[in-house]
């Protein structure tokens, strides 16, 4: 197949035909795991749009999650500057670690914002849980009014903290505040990713 543009006069020869392949979470930011792609496993990924990988150890190719079901499925490739390397966004269906952990750098430190990505998906993974015991269940499954009124009441709560002398009590309320957004974001279908698209568009003006 014919390779996009971005992707073409790529350094096979440094890593005598294979490339390091940098896999993230296109949501949270998160670096999931590393990789290697020979020619065959990049058309392959392009064409599935499972990412797939070349095995150094069996000398074949693997689609991740081909026998787990844990598939990470395509967002975008690039390549950095010297064109020997591939740094892959991708949404995990599970676990993306044989150690069942969703990367394979689990005790790594998370960048603070970053993390907001990670909350998205433990919201949307609520969407399906019992609203009898889980807040964010009956929010996301109740009429629209009601996690709409949490936001706003939430709101007034910033503000009257920001009159506080209490230090604690502002990030307190933006926490609240940050997290009833999500869930309001999340009844609508939407993610914080079209926030920070609004954000990023109107910084370029």
């Amino acid at each position: 197949m014919t390779l996009p543009e971005n992707l073409q006069n790529l350094d096979w020869q440094k890593g005598q035909g294979l490339i390091p392949a940098i896999v993230q979470d296109a949501l949270c930011g998160d670096v999931l795991m590393l990789g290697y792609m020979n020619e065959e496993a990049l058309a392959q990924t392009l064409q599935s749009q499972y990412v797939t990988f070349y095995s150094r150890s069996r000398q074949t190719l693997w689609q991740k999650g081909e026998t787990s079901g844990h598939t990470l499925d395509l967002v975008s490739i690039d390549t950095d500057c010297d064109r020997d390397t591939l740094l892959v966004l991708a949404n995990p269906n599970g676990p993306t670690c044989h150690n069942g952990t969703r990367t394979c750098f689990a005790d790594a430190p998370m960048a603070a914002l970053p993390w907001l990505g990670k909350l998205g998906r433990v919201i949307d993974g609520r969407a399906n849980a019992d609203p009898k015991t889980s807040y964010t269940a009956s929010l996301l499954s109740g009429p629209i009014e009601r996690a709409a009124q949490k936001v706003g009441e939430e709101g007034v709560e910033v503000a009257l903290a920001a009159l506080s002398d209490d230090p604690d009590k502002l990030p307190e309320e933006a926490a609240d505040l940050l997290y009833h957004l999500m869930v309001l974001l999340r009844a609508k279908g939407l993610g914080l990713d079209k926030v920070v698209n609004v954000l990023k568009a109107r910084h370029q003006k």
